[in-house]
């Protein structure tokens, strides 16, 4: 894969999923003003993360890791990747069908070691009903990964990136058409979810067969190519997955308080769009990019494809983690202040946003720093720094209770999230020179924070011209385009300017995506 390939691929995964992202924002809007901060969404919240955090072990986590670095070998290979594929389909469908049945069954358990703090009030019996419909949904997205990793590793990203799309599509009608009719929004919520699964793994498998990876399940098999898979996928699992654990430390101890899952949970979806829309993108295209060429002994190519991958995260990272720390309160307040969320609400949901802005920059390094050892199949060393940073988040988490009442998890997720780059990266360094950026990433980086930081004192600057539109019904949405339209005009020119990066490399990777 040639390193413009590399530009492209990240785009279109970066497009989907901004899609997604975006419609992902749309679906919380709809959610906190149709249910607002409370028992019932506390409760969907709850219940909505356990599919979400097993589905990162045995899904995003494990397969990502594990499944598409042995896939992405034997395509280029001369064994036959379908038949591996086969087997790792019907394996992981029959252990999460065996997960679903216990989750079903013992449900009652799974929301009080992840939501203790419920089980004296309504929201228990509430997480437990909705918790056995939703949960489900991880049969299908899981399996659903796995044609998506396929695709990937084949170069086919555009329909695995539009996957996720669907579900926010199918919530987004079915609460509209709950709420027209007068019914229990709630209700006409959580039953979409399983159903937006369904389609998930249906647009996918459709367009793997289209692509020529045809798969169909058959009876489980413990060969030696899956004893491979489950050795490197069960530590990748954890270290994949680490930022759901760190957000299931954060709601055993925001359940303790009063609408805070909620709040949390809010400000969780707004900084996961740009973590998203970067993050996961480079973090797709990077792994089988990576495999293929340490598997061609390209060191060179390597080095630069891992590179350019940091170098263009950062470029759009940094400058979304300034906007989430000077500006959280009015992107909160005109995205989120109506129906059943109030003005108190939204400052504190803009509290959690900033305070997870500053730890957003290692969210995303971490996509960029793991595909170095999974593309090597070492998912062991990074499941080793995965624990280092579950430990520092529970420790703050708890500890700054005191001090910080319910917003310490929200401290303890970015402090945590920076441990883990730091491990990850003096840990690289043991790889040799295919993990350490290079030259012209180092002499970038400075001018994309340099950058920033102007881009930062234009937006404050333009937030308080614009502070008495921000507060009017109407006027605030297009005050709010303008503040946002500024802040990115200020930093393309800056960072044009200081050479940060140069707008003609992404119009190069436009034209190659097109054609």
């Amino acid at each position: 894969m040639k390193p413009i390939r590399l530009i492209s691929g990240i785009v279109t995964v970066g497009f989907w999923t901004l899609a997604s992202r975006v419609l992902g924002v749309v679906r919380e809007i709809f959610i906190l003003a149709y249910i607002g901060p409370g028992p019932v969404m506390d409760a969907f919240v709850a219940a909505f993360r356990l599919p979400n955090m097993f589905r990162r072990f045995f899904a995003e986590g494990a397969f990502n890791a594990a499944f598409v670095p042995i896939f992405s070998k034997k395509y280029e290979g001369e064994e036959d990747p379908l038949v591996f594929a086969r087997d790792a389909l019907s394996g992981l469908g029959f252990v999460l069908m065996i997960l679903t049945a216990l989750a079903l069954i013992f449900m009652p358990a799974l929301v009080w070691a992840t939501a203790e703090g419920f089980t004296d009030d309504a929201r228990f019996p509430l997480t437990v009903a909705y918790g056995r419909i939703i949960f489900p949904y991880i049969l299908f997205v899981s399996l659903a990964a796995l044609f998506s990793g396929a695709l990937n590793a084949t170069g086919h990203f555009a329909a695995a990136a539009a996957a996720p799309v669907l579900l926010n599509i199918f919530v987004i009608l079915a609460m509209s058409i709950g709420a027209w009719l007068g019914e229990e929004v709630i209700l006409w919520l959580i039953w979409t979810i399983p159903l937006a699964g369904v389609a998930q793994l249906a647009l996918v498998w459709t367009a793997a067969g289209r692509a020529g990876i045809r798969v169909r399940p058959g009876r489980p098999r413990l060969t030696p190519d899956m004893r491979r898979l489950v050795r490197v996928a069960v530590p990748a699992a954890l270290a994949g997955g680490v930022m759901q654990i760190n957000l299931l430390v954060g709601q055993q101890v925001a359940s303790q308080f009063d609408k805070a899952v909620g709040w949390l949970y809010a400000a969780d979806r707004l900084y996961q769009l740009p973590l998203g829309v970067v993050g996961i993108a480079v973090g797709i295209v990077l792994l089988p990019d990576l495999s293929r060429r340490l598997k061609a002994e390209d060191g060179d190519g390597a080095r630069h494809a891992f590179s350019r991958a940091g170098e263009m995260a950062l470029a759009l990272t940094v400058p979304a983690a300034v906007a989430l720390v000077v500006i959280p309160l009015p992107m909160v307040s005109v995205l989120f202040e109506r129906g059943a969320t109030g003005a108190d609400d939204s400052a504190a949901i803009a509290a959690a946003v900033a305070l997870y802005g500053l730890g957003l920059p290692a969210f995303v390094l971490q996509k960029v720093l793991q595909p170095l050892f999974f593309a090597r199949e070492d998912t062991r060393t990074p499941f080793r720094y995965a624990v280092w940073s579950m430990i520092v988040n529970a420790a703050l988490a708890v500890g700054l209770v005191p001090v910080l009442g319910w917003i310490a998890p929200a401290v303890a997720t970015s402090v945590a999230g920076w441990v883990m780059v730091a491990m990850l990266a003096i840990g690289g360094r043991a790889i040799g020179d295919t993990a350490r950026f290079d030259d012209r990433f180092r002499r970038r980086i400075w001018r994309i924070c340099a950058a920033s930081l102007l881009m930062g004192a234009v937006l404050w600057g333009t937030y308080l011209l614009l502070a008495p539109f921000l507060g009017m019904s109407y006027w605030r949405y297009p005050a709010l385009l303008l503040l946002l339209i500024a802040g990115l005009v200020s930093y393309g020119l800056a960072g044009q300017g200081l050479g940060a990066f140069r707008l003609a490399e992404f119009r190069d990777a436009l034209r190659r995506k097109r054609g």
